[in-house]
């Protein structure tokens, strides 16, 4: 008897975006979707600083603020219904969204906003379909590979860079000998959560290529998240990405070595809009981006650990345990998208595989700054 072929989650994937595409291909009219050619009104609190030049990715870059309280809300006429979906709750960078669910901010400006734990393979088809209207992920293989299909989805937003204390990123396991200038990685394994297509690609792609490795001379292994760890401590791998917080078990050990991590100052997800707000309600599309701006410039300063009282609210709000909160520095929560990271992430993706021998989507097809330029008053 002749076996099934076996349908790998990519291919999946790739059949579901294409499927979905189909239904819902871009308008024909010539129009480009998004905030681009609305009149743009000065915004009283957002002065200078807040906005910065997009080509600007030193280390050291304030992120944008306007003062707290502001872009001021504008309420909407009529009351619109938004579900936005994530890959998890339970972490610290998703808490702006969820701090302006629960202090009100959406409500402001007329929104009932829905968070919606969706994996994002599971996402894209419904974002690009107008079933959700925004996804807290990132700009992803997957999310490459469907605006190349059709898809109407622009990264609008962005969520946060790492704050120059942490360590987050590729860590590896020192072989006798090694330290942590000399460890070669090409031929070793590397465990990581996503596997190929993920935005880590770019910064790990870096830290690679300075010890002897490369996105196309490593073994991924697909792990759980409570298994990377594991796996780099018992042998299981030679290198794994670890994130905030779990990669304080293994720093200090001289057995381990940090490779790099995230870029500073350059953040690698944040807010995806689809075909409704991109093409059906803009209006709505603004005033949820100056809801989220808002929470950011009222809660989330460059230290807002600092503040204890905060910290036992976004502990109880996330359900992340209070004392792992406190063992990480602050996150550089930074609402800009920096110019030419679609196209540094494309070009990682491509050398891993995970987008075929496509060319590059320019940055037209893939961003749209036009909602928070608006939402802080913002005129080119």
């Amino acid at each position: 008897m002749r076996s099934r072929p076996r349908v790998t989650p990519a291919l999946a994937l790739a059949v579901t975006l294409l499927t979905a595409a189909a239904c819902s291909a871009p308008r024909d009219d010539g129009a480009a979707p998004g905030a681009a050619g609305r009149t743009v009104a000065p915004v009283r609190g957002c002065a200078a600083a807040s906005w910065t030049d997009p080509a600007d990715r030193s280390p050291t870059r304030a992120p944008a603020r306007c003062a707290p309280g502001t872009p001021a809300p504008h309420r909407l006429t009529t009351r619109r219904k938004l579900t936005i979906a994530t890959g998890t709750l339970s972490a610290e960078y998703v808490a702006p969204l969820e701090v302006a669910l629960d202090k009100g901010e959406f409500e402001k400006e007329g929104l009932k906003v829905t968070l919606k734990v969706l994996p994002t393979p599971d996402a894209l088809p419904l974002l690009a379909g107008g079933d959700i209207d925004a996804l807290w992920a990132a700009p992803e293989a997957a999310v490459m590979n469907g605006i190349r299909g059709g898809f109407d989805i622009r990264w609008v937003a962005g969520n946060f860079s790492p704050d120059p204390e942490s360590r987050s990123g590729l860590w590896a396991r020192l072989r006798d000998g090694e330290t942590a200038a000399g460890v070669r990685l090409a031929g070793r394994s590397l465990g990581t959560m996503i596997g190929k297509g993920s935005v880590i690609a770019y910064p790990m792609e870096r830290a690679l290529k300075r010890h002897g490795g490369g996105l196309d001379r490593i073994r991924y292994h697909q792990l759980g998240s409570a298994d990377v760890l594991t796996a780099l401590r018992n042998g299981g791998v030679d290198s794994a990405w670890l994130l905030d917080p779990v990669w304080r078990t293994v720093d200090g050990d001289p057995g381990y070595a940090f490779l790099g991590g995230q870029p500073l100052g350059e953040p690698l997800g944040g807010l995806l809009y689809g075909r409704s707000l991109l093409r059906d309600d803009v209006d709505a599309g603004v005033a949820l981006m100056r809801a989220y701006l808002r929470t950011v410039d009222t809660y989330f300063g460059a230290d807002y650990k600092s503040d204890p009282a905060f910290v036992t609210y976004l502990s109880r709000l996330t359900k992340i345990d209070e004392r792992t909160l406190r063992a990480t520095p602050s996150l550089r929560v930074d609402w800009e998208i920096r110019a030419g990271t679609t196209g540094r992430l494309q070009k990682a993706y491509a050398a891993q595989g995970a987008t075929g021998r496509a060319r590059p989507l320019p940055e037209s097809r893939t961003v749209d700054r036009g909602y928070y330029a608006e939402a802080v008053g913002h005129r080119p």
